[in-house]
């Protein structure tokens, strides 16, 4: 069974990457239906893409061999999986694509797996950008033989796919992704804030880092829109917050703590203070701008 590949998919999580997965699942001839805590989303999505309409939930998960999950937490997560564990045939998969703790992922799969079915946990990078685009990084933890399974799936949503090894491996290497996106907010957003106040030409100012050494995704994505003072478009920083605490968690079970994590989980705390919780991650720069409010050159928003 492990060899035939996944091709009738339900993706349950209908959020800002979760549809135009669903969408690229569609186009690819995979998805058969979509599941949503949010009726309202699933309905809409499902009428856009003309899925076939089961008569409920045990009729639309029976017929599945794969459902992708894509959610905000690790008890969103159990939560979900719960709804539909019974109904999916043993020799099914499902296929995560929520970012949640390795030991989540480790503990889902030993209960799926006491049903017959496989768990793989497959987090993704790139943003919604990358999600429209079908071209998300996705890094896997599964067997093998599951991952090569999915990989019509994976290859539907995403262009950099890796099997990064065993259940739980692809949580571990989301959250190192997720320090290395917090630390380059960090440095992108303090030095465009210091890029405002010492009066520089800030289109030109974009173009020369981005074109040298400190040119990034991050910038070339996010600089324009935050020296516009637009926040509304990307990852929401609430979501980073959490990753940020998967991070602090997961260090600190190697006995280690990363100032880095730390304070950018206190900046993005304050800013959810704040009530800058859906917004961008590139908001931090609100704070980087508050640094230099004393001094003659500030630049209010």
């Amino acid at each position: 069974m492990s060899e035939i590949k996944l091709n009738k998919v339900i993706v349950y999580g209908l959020g800002a990457m979760g549809r135009p997965m669903a969408r690229n699942l569609k186009d690819n001839g995979l998805l058969i239906g979509v599941k949503n805590r949010t009726e309202g989303k699933a309905l809409a999505i499902s009428n856009e893409l003309d899925l076939h309409e089961f008569e409920d939930d045990e009729d639309m998960f029976s017929q599945a061999d794969c459902v992708l999950t894509c959610v905000a937490a690790d008890d969103d997560l159990k939560a979900v999986v719960s709804n539909f564990i019974d109904y999916l045939q043993p020799g099914s998969a499902v296929i995560d694509c929520s970012t949640v703790s390795p030991n989540t992922a480790r503990t889902l799969a030993d209960d799926l797996a006491s049903k017959g079915i496989s768990f793989l946990d497959a987090p993704v990078s790139g943003g919604v950008e990358g999600a429209n685009k079908g071209s998300l990084s996705i890094m896997v933890g599964a067997e093998r033989d599951q991952y090569k399974r999915a990989s019509e799936v994976f290859s539907a949503i995403g262009s950099q796919i890796t099997h990064m090894g065993r259940v739980g491996q692809g949580q571990a290497t989301k959250a190192v992704n997720q320090i290395m996106v917090a630390g380059v907010a960090q440095a992108v957003c303090s030095t465009l804030a210091m890029a405002e106040n010492c009066n520089l030409d800030m289109k030109k100012t974009l173009e020369v880092l981005s074109a040298g050494a400190a040119g990034n995704w991050f910038l070339d994505n996010r600089g324009k829109t935050m020296v516009n003072n637009e926040f509304k478009t990307g990852f929401k920083l609430s979501l980073l917050l959490k990753d940020l605490k998967i991070c602090q968690s997961t260090a600190a079970e190697m006995g280690v703590k990363l100032p880095l994590i730390d304070d950018s989980i206190t900046d993005y705390a304050k800013l959810m203070d704040m009530a800058h919780g859906e917004e961008d991650i590139s908001a931090l720069i609100r704070l980087k701008r508050q640094l230099f409010k004393n001094t003659e050159n500030s630049k209010d928003e």
